[in-house]
């Protein structure tokens, strides 16, 4: 609740959006009871959600050679890749087409070589070595010049209530013409956003991470993933483990203890309930790492995540909450995938802990305030007669109205992976809307932040935004691409009139070359101009940045 707020009287917390909580964790304890016996299952490590390969399995859906791909539910294993690779390879195969076949045969070579172990025990799963190991999987030096300011999330909101539902209606929540709550974070690294927490300084910054990865048999895999830091600013150089994790299983039912990144959602550029802006949680995580078939949905995908937050005191509140999401997707159709999203702060030190209060917390709201969550559903749709043109959207709530959630926010989009019927051509439209209470909490008083920035949408909540990108592919590993983004802060949630409206408009350019077999050469320049830089009249703040990776394998 935010301090200084009473609920008016006869108010009923309905902290939401229940129905989908009890949906997503009632189906997902009984698909797993009812999981089919699945003869291949293989523990692999997962691809980075910066990887070139989710570009290229892309690519190859657009051919349709792919249908079985889930986009809401990230990372993929390695496993899950080599068998949407498989499965490209096979169309292929009896495609009577002739058209870019020489295009979708280097990337299924290219993919293929990189997941040359997961291609091999897909067939031969009983060669799995006792126990292997990869002292270097990956290697990474990034180089990166700022020259600007990033952007603070600190401000009020006032937040008026009496909302309706898609922007119809009023009166589903009570109207609370006093009630100010409090957004919190930062941007982080200006024009470099969904970086897993790593913040740049102004000025040179180097970035080294590698990573080694060890297999017991089929059932256990292994990752570290340490990174050093070096700021020009700060003078000095930071280590941390970036990622480490150990897995168990795979196919329909894996385990996974560690650090790792996630993105929930079908966004490219931004999702509501998590992505890889912050940094990465220490997490258990229970999932499908692959489909599994079933009678009536076709095909399902499951990820159940739990970590807890680091302890944090504002205005005199600790907090130490727990958070968990869970994610069910299914693709009842060959060219749909509907999914519902949740992720909830619960307990912790300063609110009611006992066993009543977490059960009801689990299916909805309780006066005592011991959860606040988001949740909502999402589709997205394939147009295999527009050259398999994606078209996406996520609907999100942060309240619910007796069944359905309230307060809402949305991610909705477009993808043309084939303006031109070679597939070198492609574009995006994406746009971003955060409610003026998205991320806030009055119990929790940091909100769905951690370490600082947003765990969800890179922008936080009370923007709007509006996101173009196109590229092209001179070929497999040399591509050329050019975004711009117009963002909003302040025309939601402005406390008074003269507030001033922020207003920011960036372009960024990227280049991508290969070297060799296995090292890749990057570069991205971005500039942008803020007009009332963080929402101050007449405050305008010039960003530009720098970046440029050498990496080997991905």
């Amino acid at each position: 609740m935010p301090s200084g707020f009473r609920r008016p009287a006869g108010a009923i917390k309905k902290n939401p959006p229940a129905f989908l909580t009890v949906i997503v964790l009632l189906a997902w304890g009984g698909f797993i009871t009812l999981l089919p016996g699945t003869a291949w299952a293989l523990a692999s490590n997962n691809i980075p959600l910066d990887s070139p390969v989710y570009l290229y399995l892309e690519k190859l859906a657009s051919f349709g050679l792919i249908t079985s791909d889930f986009k809401g539910i990230r990372p993929f294993s390695r496993a899950e890749a080599a068998r949407l690779v498989l499965e490209a390879e096979k169309r292929l195969a009896e495609s009577r087409s002739t058209t870019d076949h020489e295009f979708a045969t280097a990337l299924i070579e290219e993919l293929k070589s990189f997941l040359a172990r997961e291609v091999h025990l897909r067939t031969e799963t009983e060669e799995a070595p006792g126990f292997a190991v990869k002292p270097l999987s990956s290697f990474r030096v990034r180089y990166v010049y700022l020259d600007g300011v990033p952007r603070s999330y600190e401000r009020q909101v006032h937040d008026p209530g009496g909302d309706g539902v898609f922007g119809i209606g009023a009166g589903l929540r009570p109207d609370t013409p006093l009630a100010i709550v409090q957004q919190h974070g930062t941007e982080g690294t200006p024009l470099l956003e969904n970086n897993e927490g790593i913040v740049y300084r102004k000025g040179s910054n180097a970035d080294i991470q590698f990573s080694s990865e060890a297999f017991f048999s089929r059932y256990v895999s292994l990752l570290l993933e340490p990174e050093l830091l070096y700021s020009e600013r700060d003078g000095m150089l930071q280590g941390r483990l970036n990622k480490g994790y150990a897995k168990a299983g795979g196919g329909g039912l894996e385990l996974e203890v560690g650090r790792d990144a996630n993105w929930l959602g079908v966004g490219y550029r931004g999702a509501i309930t998590l992505t890889d802006n912050a940094r990465n949680f220490d997490l258990i995580k229970l999932s499908s790492p692959e489909p599994i078939a079933l009678k009536f949905v076709n095909l399902l995908k499951y990820d159940l995540i739990v970590s807890r937050f680091d302890e944090t005191t504002v205005d005199g509140q600790t907090r130490q909450p727990y958070f968990y999401a869970a994610k069910i997707s299914i693709k009842p159709l060959d060219i749909m995938e509907l999914g519902i999203n949740l992720g909830r702060l619960q307990g912790g030190p300063g609110v009611n802990n006992s066993l009543g209060s977490w059960l009801h917390g689990i299916v909805g709201g309780t006066h005592s305030d011991n959860s606040k969550a988001n949740a909502g559903i999402e589709l997205r749709f394939r147009l295999p007669f527009l050259r398999n043109t994606e078209i996406y959207g996520e609907y999100s709530g942060t309240d619910a109205a007796l069944f359905w959630p309230i307060v809402e926010s949305y991610v909705a989009g477009f993808f043309i992976p084939r303006l031109t019927a070679d597939g070198k051509n492609d574009l995006r439209f994406e746009y971003y809307l955060g409610n003026r209470i998205l991320y806030t909490s009055g119990t929790f008083p940091e909100g769905f932040v951690y370490n600082g920035m947003p765990i969800g949408d890179s922008q936080g909540g009370a923007a709007e935004e509006f996101f173009v990108r196109y590229s092209y592919w001179f070929s497999m590993k040399h591509r050329l691409a050019l975004e711009y983004y117009h963002t909003e802060r302040g025309n939601s949630g402005r406390l008074f009139e003269t507030q001033a409206v922020e207003r920011k408009n960036s372009w960024r350019g990227f280049w991508n070359v290969p070297i060799g077999d296995s090292v890749d050469l990057s570069f991205m320049y971005g500039w942008e101009r803020i007009n009332n830089f963080n929402l101050v009249g007449g405050v305008t703040q010039t960003n530009q940045l720098l970046k440029v990776d050498l990496a080997y394998q991905y």
